[in-house]
């Protein structure tokens, strides 16, 4: 690959996780603090990431895999992106702000795909380049987290009052066109040659992967896999708020660490998985998410601040070991033939399915635990661990380990 090219596709890379970061990440506080939304309604606005990765597939399958080059289709999603995002500066309330926030995840979350497929088309030898691309979005994701809170403080409990919360969407919405006009000057990806056939719903969905359920192992994973869904919503929806409304300092910039781990334990993922092998390594991934909300719940901002920093740090085993992992069983389980299915299959069943499922259960229980002087947070955070402690004590007991 040329250094210009190289160049290209981090810059691409890191804008793409730029935006995300630059604005999900505090969403919650936002609904709250400035738009007064409860708990189900903040959980309305974040399932709206479940829908866009839902309706992701028929983009990608329908269109992008068929008629228009990936680069062309990238830059006109995140222009018209763009301009959501400036709709969602502007709403007064949270019935107006949900639309622009639905139009705009359905638009968001296919580019995921298509900056992979723009940077594997550009590569030779994928397995040893695309990590050193990739890691320029969790990068870009970082910066976004420490200009909000170290450069521009709108995450402070001051500023957040104030309203300034809301200039998240300022920033991501100008990454977003800074990366539309960008697009139009990657390399060329053009669509696969169309031949002729037919393509079902069944297959741009995953749904030829079902087959797979037949296997006891398999299906348990997949189960697993939707319900580990559940407690990974209540990071998503609260954790950013309740840091803020315990009083820690410029939570966004601290919630970065979850980052920085994530792509140290990706490191060590290999090694861990090959030494141990998956059921382990997913039961460890499972069990930090237990242990995270343990922490959350006893910890405050004062003199047991280190719980809080460490339940955060937790996120790369959380994330890596039980959804990476995840990822490579599914694609050795499925064979050539079902790889992608596999893969689309269970992308549909996590941040679909399951995160829809999540962010309800996750409005309904902060509202049920919301009190005169705000909300009581330990039982917020002692209910998904004991669903993450559950979903692991089923893996445990009847996943039969795989000597393959």
């Amino acid at each position: 690959m040329k250094s210009t090219t190289r160049v290209q596709l981090s810059i691409m890379m890191f804008l793409e996780f730029f935006i995300w970061g630059g604005w999900f990440v505090t969403l919650g506080t936002f609904l709250g603090t400035n738009l007064q939304a409860d708990g189900g309604k903040i959980g309305d606005v974040f399932s709206t990431q479940s829908w866009g990765a839902i309706i992701a597939p028929f983009i990608i399958g329908l269109i992008a895999d068929r008629y228009f080059n990936a680069e062309k289709i990238l830059g006109v999603l995140h222009i018209l992106g763009a301009g959501l995002m400036y709709m969602m500066y502007s709403s007064e309330n949270v019935t107006v702000f949900y639309p622009y926030a639905l139009g705009y995840m359905i638009l968001y979350m296919p580019t995921l795909a298509l900056v992979n497929s723009v940077s594997f088309n550009q590569m030779k030898n994928p397995e040893k380049e695309f990590s050193i691309i990739r890691v320029f979005g969790t990068l870009g994701w970082i910066v976004a987290g420490l200009l909000i809170s170290y450069l521009f403080h709108w995450d402070s409990q001051e500023n957040t009052a104030k309203g300034l919360l809301k200039n998240t969407f300022l920033l991501s919405g100008a990454a977003a066109l800074l990366l539309g006009l960008f697009s139009f000057t990657l390399p060329k990806t053009p669509p696969a040659k169309y031949s002729g056939e037919k393509v079902s719903i069944g297959q741009i969905l995953g749904l030829d992967a079902l087959k797979l359920l037949k296997d006891k192992n398999f299906l348990i994973f997949f189960i697993a896999s939707i319900l580990i869904c559940i407690p990974l919503a209540f990071y998503y929806q609260n954790a950013n708020s309740f840091l803020s409304n315990v009083g820690m300092s410029n939570p966004t910039g601290k919630m970065t660490i979850g980052q920085a781990s994530e792509v140290l334990f990706l490191l060590a993922l290999p090694v861990f998985f090959s030494k141990f092998g998956f059921k382990k390594t997913i039961l460890v991934g499972m069990l930090a998410w237990a242990l995270r909300y343990v922490l959350f719940a006893f910890g405050n901002a004062g003199e047991l601040s280190f719980m809080l920093l460490l339940g955060i740090a937790l996120h790369g085993i959380c994330y890596d070991f039980f959804f990476v992992s995840g990822q490579i069983y599914t694609n050795s389980k499925a064979g050539e033939k079902y790889k992608s299915a596999a893969q689309g299959l269970i992308t549909l069943a996590t941040y679909g399915v399951g995160m829809l499922i999540g962010f309800k259960i996750a409005g309904i229980i902060t509202d049920s635990y919301k009190t005169a002087d705000g909300f009581d947070y330990k039982m917020i955070w002692l209910i998904p661990a004991a669903i993450a402690a559950a979903v692991f004590l089923l893996f445990a007991v009847s996943f039969r380990d795989e000597k393959k």
